[in-house]
């Protein structure tokens, strides 16, 4: 498939923005490939480059399919001095190289910046690692959930009760992977056609997800002198502390999203839980989380919550700006008009 017939198939509000940028994508499995995904979906031309024995992502078809379609792939055998010059020249004419090396393997084949620059100054070469380009981890293999551990942002994924929670999403690759990735991309891109000189920037997924960590930290420093120590699970202001801001269990087993953070948006919703006297139970109101209080009105929003099955919380706040919501399953949500209904979903639109 031709790079124009590739972008037809993909054609969106979007499609266009970075016509004529063109991507050669050496990453695998997911948080390169996925990147490389979002700048194809606004308009590059991405082209993938495989070993041969291909991507470890290609046996999980669906999942290959949904990062790379769209993408012309090209082989090159990485032992190989007369695939990697053969590589070289593709890189000489591109404007963006994206791969998922550890540190240390692009100068073993070539690829380093310094060589890569010779060939092209304005190339912008974007490194995924897991720990990044130094320091002691530097080497070391891991996945998404070695990541979420050592940053720690795992510890800060636990229920109530204190269980860790092992997610289905990916929040490494793709939050700090993918997503920082994409980011130091296109700011790269804008400095080299200001500057006319490339960069090499590594990412390092580990790290990435560390700055997630901003709400944890502030809040820790807002609420340990309130309780004598940091908050742990279930006790801080967005992970359980609150009865405003909590999960719900139904009378079928299902959950009720409360996300009603401003005094606002709760008063909107004790009027639908038909509870007035709730109104100034909150946190805004000087409820903090470990209050005696704030533990005794989860209680009693949990009680009445489980005293209904979910459709009918659902049809009690369709029309209610209360910030509550029902806890859709994967099913439910690509049903859902939302999402027009299973269509495509695409996270920009022009407006």
């Amino acid at each position: 498939m031709s790079p124009s017939a590739a972008h037809a198939t993909m054609a969106g509000p979007l499609s266009g923005l970075l016509d004529g940028l063109r991507v050669i994508d050496l990453s695998r499995n997911l948080p390169g490939p996925f990147s490389t995904r979002m700048l194809a979906d606004l308009g590059a031309e991405v082209i993938k480059v495989e070993p041969p024995e291909g991507d470890p992502a290609r046996p999980l078809t669906a999942l290959f399919e949904a990062l790379n379609h769209g993408k012309p792939c090209r082989t090159v055998d990485f032992r190989n001095e007369a695939d990697l010059a053969q590589l070289r020249d593709w890189l000489a004419a591109a404007d963006v190289m994206v791969d998922s090396f550890r540190p240390g393997v692009l100068q073993g084949m070539g690829l380093d910046a310094e060589r890569l620059h010779a060939l092209n100054p304005k190339l912008v070469m974007v490194s995924i690692t897991g720990f990044g380009q130094s320091g002691p981890w530097a080497g070391k293999a891991g996945h998404d959930l070695n990541f979420l551990a050592m940053s720690g942002v795992l510890d800060q994924m636990r229920a109530p009760t204190g269980e860790l929670a092992l997610s289905n999403v990916q929040w490494g690759d793709l939050a700090a992977g993918s997503a920082m990735a994409t980011i130091a991309v296109l700011a790269a891109v804008i400095e080299a056609r200001r500057t006319g000189r490339g960069r090499h920037v590594d990412v390092s997924m580990t790290h990435g997800l560390h700055t997630h960590l901003v709400m944890p930290k502030a809040t820790a420093a807002l609420l340990a002198p309130i309780l004598g120590r940091r908050p742990q699970a279930g006790e801080d202001l967005l992970n359980g502390g609150l009865p405003c801001y909590n999960l719900y269990a139904t009378a079928d087993g299902r959950h009720l999203a409360v996300g009603a953070l401003e005094h606002k948006f709760w008063k909107v919703a004790c009027e639908v839980f038909e509870r007035p006297d709730w109104v100034n139970r909150h946190w805004q109101r000087g409820a903090f989380p470990g209050s005696p209080d704030a533990a005794a009105l989860k209680a009693e929003v949990a009680a009445l919550v489980a005293s209904q099955p979910l459709a009918y919380w659902a049809h009690k706040f369709e029309a209610a700006d209360a910030c509550v919501t029902p806890v859709l399953t994967l099913d439910e949500a690509q049903a859902h008009p939302l999402f027009a209904g299973g269509q495509p979903v695409q996270p920009w639109t022009l407006v």
